[in-house]
């Protein structure tokens, strides 16, 4: 029997912090929330769950390297990174599974600098702004891309 697919959800910088930081921006909700809900998901869909989270971006870099070839999705949450970094971009254009970019707040209503995105041109769809739910909602993206084929 083959193991059980691995979706993997990747956190940016500060998304530690979630529940104490801006909690009128991104909810009260901490990160460990954020994977309970994440686990239940994919625990619903027969798949592993590998959720981590990182304050450097090579370590996030390393990991989408990591798992490019292996998972079966990627839902990402860059934070500050989505608007900076060419080269987590570039690291996930190399996924050969669906990806899924997620941010709680709805960055397009913030500052303007929030309004770009490196990462949306090689994500196959963007959620943004549904609060916490909006990680249930990538991975079920997800899951609709395997099921489709």
């Amino acid at each position: 029997m083959s193991p059980a697919p691995t979706l993997v959800v990747l956190n940016g910088p500060n998304l530690n912090l979630l529940g104490e930081r801006e909690p009128d921006v991104y909810g009260h909700e901490t990160l460990a929330d954020v994977e309970a809900l994440c686990r239940t998901r994919t625990d619903e869909l027969g798949w592993r769950l590998d959720f981590r989270q990182t304050n450097h971006e090579g370590v996030m870099i390393d990991a989408i390297h990591e798992v490019r070839a292996s998972a079966v999705g990627l839902v990402v949450n860059a934070g500050g990174w989505t608007h900076t970094s060419v080269a987590i971009r570039d690291a996930l254009a190399a996924v050969r599974a669906p990806v899924i970019e997620v941010h709680i707040s709805d960055v397009h209503a913030r500052e303007a600098f929030r309004h770009f995105s490196y990462i949306t041109d090689v994500s196959d769809e963007v959620i943004v702004g549904r609060g916490v739910r909006g990680y249930a909602e990538a991975i079920d993206a997800v899951g609709e891309r395997v099921r489709e084929g």
